[in-house]
């Protein structure tokens, strides 16, 4: 048995049935699917980095104003992955693997890597909210891949399902909230920036 960490809280009670039902689903699914699920699970962040690059190079050959906008969106992930984290050491929630008694396709992080909210899922939720401001296109491929991840982070054991709903609520609420100040003032920013060294980054 894996002990608990003493002082956490015990998400169990929230969805623990659910989480045991995905996680059977998981055990029972053919190998190819559990492979594929485990390995965007541990590498999809990855496709958010390029969607962000992207967008930035066709942001950039739009306009300055633009260009500021997509250079925002790693500074919203990073700020959502911050506040994320906050959560996490305020709520203090044992990881599923630490409470029940299941098979899961990911090994179980050590004592004090909290559970909730899932930062994964608030990285892409962030990610993909930010985008939207950007490229319709790009930004619906990034919802889409963010509930994906999501998903995933439950289905390999990592999470309960209230820790990805709570990681793509905080990342969504971080990503409109910061892209809504950043279209505030677009004009200025652009014209500040594009008199700096950053202007390279700005302008195709």
């Amino acid at each position: 048995m894996i002990p608990r960490t003493a002082l956490a809280f015990d998400g169990s009670t929230v969805d623990g049935s659910a989480y045991r039902e995905v996680t059977r689903l998981a055990d029972q699914a053919p190998g190819w699917l559990d492979g594929a699920v485990s390995t965007w699970s541990t590498y999809g962040l990855a496709v958010f980095a390029v969607l962000m690059v992207a967008a930035w190079w066709r942001a950039r050959r739009a306009s300055p104003t633009a260009a500021v906008a997509a250079l925002s969106v790693p500074v919203v992930v990073v700020a959502a992955y911050a506040l994320n984290d906050v959560v996490k050491v305020l709520v203090r929630e044992d990881r599923p693997c630490r409470r029940l008694h299941v098979a899961t396709l990911e090994s179980c992080p050590a004592p004090g890597d909290w559970s909730f909210p899932s930062n994964h899922a608030a990285i892409a939720a962030a990610a993909a909210v930010a985008l939207l401001f950007v490229s319709r296109r790009l930004g619906v491929v990034a919802v889409v891949a963010a509930c994906a991840m999501a998903a995933s982070r439950v289905w390999v054991g990592a999470h309960y399902p209230h820790d990805a709903a709570a990681g793509l609520l905080v990342g969504a609420v971080v990503g409109a909230l910061l892209m809504c100040v950043v279209r505030r003032w677009p004009t200025a920013l652009a014209r500040r920036l594009t008199a700096t060294r950053l202007r390279v980054l700005l302008v195709a």
